[in-house]
């Protein structure tokens, strides 16, 4: 039943590293139907992306628990919510495989609940690759998000190209678009904040050293060119920290093999927070640039290294937004192209608040269905998809029917103070393993 007008919305997001935290949280908040209160229990999911405390200050999102599972613990999480408990909206803020294993473990705990959560799930930024294999592992959510036009009709193309139900399909707009419009370059006669150039990294795009030097080179050129400006690396984490994508050669390393002038700087923080001071936002093709986009900041995707889909920066064709360090160093600025931003859901002209609106409705129909919802039906099945399935939901270790495999983490019994010590110090000699050995080892097997 819909939470009523003294009862808040029972919300529950499943994430998987920062930023799909942050995306579920803020997804969670702005598709919450009407004037509701909202009682908002984060789960973070364990694995080599499960963000630190600091990740988790730096992403500034708050909510009224949080903890760290396993998908086990998750799912029998889910069943004991039962009653005033229950939830009523489930947030799956997680990468393809983890949403499918969690729609068949739903799927087999609520097997005989017809008043189970609505189920949400979507992407994090731009979709630029593995299109139809990322949807197909999301199908089964009883929403699944599009933050753009364009992202909608794909993807019910997608779904129905394969004859899967498309109706959970809506459009929206990414989450934490917001913030001031940009009011132009600041005044360098009245002595106010120099002109700041803000280069917004990634962490897996370019991934060989050769062009993340070439980058960093021509972002310290471009120091040197204007001393005049502030010129910034806008950083997503510290090295030994992931993030959604794993970062081998982090630019923190490479600077030090540089000599930045005075006026260049490495930052970290909120997104939102650096866009407050930036005049000129420079990127591969983060989706920092759809936020700066939407404040009317002026925006580049660097065309540097190719448009190529290899870099994502091919989703920006279209956009007038491409150009080169040479041109920048000329004071080239491109302009965006309004039709292209307006198919994005950037709604740099208004309409953002808007946006949610369709997510909203439906979910408040979904909450008063009369006799609940039905049983969770992904398109992948061990009849649709018997030589993938199994291997996606034993990667969370379950079985082909979303049953717990033998010997899961957590599948018998809550884990007691012991038990969580040892688990916490295997889990930090395996991202050790994962972020700093395996690396290593990778490098001398090139040479």
């Amino acid at each position: 039943m819909p939470a009523s007008a003294t009862k808040a919305l029972r919300v529950a997001v499943l994430a998987d590293s920062d930023t799909r935290w942050k995306w579920g949280a803020l997804t969670a908040t702005r598709i919450s139907p009407g004037d509701t209160d909202i009682r908002l229990d984060g789960y973070l999911l364990r694995g080599r992306a499960t963000p630190t405390p600091r990740q988790l200050r730096e992403v500034g999102v708050t909510a009224d628990s949080l903890r760290e599972v396993t998908a086990v613990e998750f799912l029998r999480a889910m069943g004991d919510a039962t009653g005033e408990e229950s939830y009523d909206v489930l947030v799956l803020a997680l990468v393809g495989g983890g949403v499918q294993a969690m729609l068949h473990g739903l799927g087999r705990i609520w097997r005989d609940r017809a008043d189970r959560p609505v189920v949400v799930t979507g992407y994090v930024g731009v979709v630029y690759e593995k299109l139809a294999d990322g949807l197909l592992l999301r199908h089964g959510a009883d929403l699944v998000l599009a933050n753009s036009r364009q992202d909608a009709d794909r993807f019910r193309a997608v779904y129905e190209g394969v004859g899967a139900d498309a109706a959970a399909v809506t459009e929206v707009a990414l989450p934490f678009l917001g913030g001031a419009d940009y009011t132009g370059e600041p005044d360098r006669e009245g002595g106010q904040r120099p002109y700041t150039v803000v280069f917004a990294a990634q962490p897996s795009v370019p991934d060989n050293r050769r062009d993340r030097t070439y980058l960093l080179e021509r972002l310290i050129r471009h120091a040197r060119l204007h001393p005049e400006r502030e010129v910034l690396l806008k950083l997503r984490s510290k090295p030994g920290e992931h993030t959604t994508h794993i970062e081998e050669l982090p630019y923190q390393k490479l600077v030090q093999r540089a000599d930045p002038p005075p006026n260049f700087r490495l930052v970290y923080g909120h997104m939102g927070e650096v866009l407050d001071r930036t005049d000129l936002l420079v990127t591969i093709s983060s989706t920092a640039a759809l936020e700066s986009l939407h404040r009317r900041i002026p925006t580049v995707v660097l065309s540097d290294l190719g448009v190529r889909e290899a870099l994502g920066n091919h989703h920006f064709v279209g956009s007038g937004c491409l150009a080169s360090w040479e041109q920048l160093d000329e004071g080239h600025r491109p302009v965006p192209d309004p039709e292209w931003v307006a198919r994005q859901g950037v709604a740099a002209d208004g309409g953002y608040e808007t946006a949610f609106d369709e997510a909203r409705e439906r979910i408040t129909g979904l909450l008063g269905r009369p006799g609940g919802l039905p049983p969770l039906a992904p398109y992948y099945t061990t009849v649709t998809a018997p030589g993938y399935l199994p291997g996606v939901l034993a990667r969370h270790h379950l079985g082909p029917d979303g049953t717990p495999l033998p010997g899961a983490p957590a599948a018998d019994k809550a884990p007691g103070p012991v038990r969580q010590v040892v688990r916490r110090a295997a889990r930090g000699a395996y991202r050790h393993g994962v972020q700093r050995v395996a690396p290593v080892i990778r490098r001398m097997g090139e040479l």
